[in-house]
């Protein structure tokens, strides 16, 4: 798979994706933005605009404010792949991200999501 084009495609749109993953098991828009708030760094309101601006997948991720440090406590396969051994830095953010939504929507509590 080319990479560049997931980095390419619209935040916006990606977003949505996400959001729907976890609306589909009874989770809530603000539990989505805060565990990308958490990820990432972005506040509420600059992951709005980034939502609304256009800005791109790999943008998005290339300007997080403050990348959790916890984020390298996440574990696991996302599509077949272990998230801590992906060695491409935007990818592996990009697969923390999937995986701490797949476990949103699989129900977990959000301290355990959130590594606290």
């Amino acid at each position: 798979m080319n990479n560049d084009k997931i980095f390419q495609m619209d935040f916006g749109k990606v977003y949505g994706l996400l959001l729907d993953k976890a609306a589909r098991k009874d989770r809530k828009k603000a539990e989505v933005d805060e565990v990308i708030c958490w990820l990432t760094g972005y506040s509420p309101e600059q992951l709005e605009a980034s939502r609304s601006f256009g800005l791109c997948y790999g943008g998005f991720f290339r300007n997080a404010p403050q990348p959790n440090p916890n984020r390298a406590l996440i574990k696991g396969v996302v599509c077949g792949v272990r998230v801590e051994e992906v060695e491409d830095p935007l990818m592996r953010e990009s697969r923390y991200l999937d995986k701490l939504i797949d476990e949103l929507a699989k129900g977990k509590p959000m301290e355990k999501i959130l590594r606290k």
